[in-house]
Order: structure tokens, then C-alpha cells, then sequence
């Protein structure tokens, strides 16, 4: 499967996403800001990656944090995962938070999350009286974790 990528005028240089081991899932999305620009504790930025993408219809492309970006710094994706629709054209932009101590700064080219493309199932609601019963119910928010 290819995935069409249409590199928009700031986002000249940077490399196209990219898988970095054999068997990873999700390609690496860089920063394409103009200049660095700083997070602070508790904040929040819209960062271009300079890319628009063709998802193929039947599928969605998610845009995930990075781990190692989480548990070094405190960098998350808000609204996660980002959901790019199959008829979405738009560039692709992340999201990111800073839920970190320190300042977080983002610089041009820097990996800062990650593109999962998957199949999409598109299930049609169906008003129903009852649900059919589970050993569950309806259990949740820790519900099969307690004694």
C-alpha cells in the first residue's frame, strides 16, 4: 500500500515519514516550524509537519505521541489519537502538550509523533430494547481490577 504525500512549501528539506526499525507500526512525523519554539510547563501548540497525506478510503490515519518524547519530557499529543480522514487534504498538524516540569523546546526536523495508518470498520447504530448480557455488565472504570 502506498501512501500519497504532498510536501507543502515550508516543509521543503524535511525528510518524508518514516518507519526508524523493521517492524515498527507508525512512521515518524517532523516539526516543520520556521523557528524554535518553546512549550512551556503546562502548554500547549499546534506544530506544522509541512506534509498533506491521501489516506486511502476504508482507512484513517491516527497521529500518536512518542514515547520517548513522554517519558523524557512530559511531550503528549492532545486530542489523542489525532484521527486524518480518508477524505481529509489538509496538512497534517500535531497537537502537542507539554505535561512536563521544564520547557520544551521544538525545533525544525525534530521527530515529534508518530502516523498510524489502520482500517476503518464503519458499523450502522441499530436501536435495540436490550443488550445482550456479559459476565461484565456494566462494570467499568476499574471494575475488573477490584477484589
Amino acid at each position: 500500500m502506498e501512501l500519497p504525500v504532498q510536501i507543502l512549501p515550508h516543509g521543503t528539506g524535511l525528510p518524508l515519514p518514516a518507519y526508524h526499525s523493521d517492524h515498527a507500526s507508525g512512521l515518524d512525523l517532523r516539526a516543520a516550524v520556521a523557528e524554535p519554539l518553546t512549550l512551556p510547563p503546562g502548554g500547549r501548540a499546534l506544530i506544522p509537519t509541512g506534509l498533506a497525506i491521501a489516506v486511502a478510503v476504508g482507512y484513517e490515519a491516527q497521529v500518536r505521541p512518542r514515547s520517548g518524547l513522554a517519558l523524557d519530557h512530559g511531550i503528549t499529543c492532545l486530542n489523542t489519537p489525532g484521527t486524518i480522514d480518508a477524505d481529509y487534504r489538509g496538512e497534517v498538524q500535531v497537537l502537542l502538550a507539554n505535561l512536563g516540569a521544564d520547557p520544551f523546546t521544538v525545533a525544525r526536523g525534530d521527530r515529534i509523533a508518530q502516523l498510524v495508518v489502520t482500517p476503518v470498520v464503519r458499523p450502522q447504530p441499530v436501536p435495540v430494547a436490550a443488550l445482550p448480557p456479559t459476565g461484565r455488565g456494566n462494570g467499568g472504570f476499574g471494575h475488573t481490577g477490584r477484589a
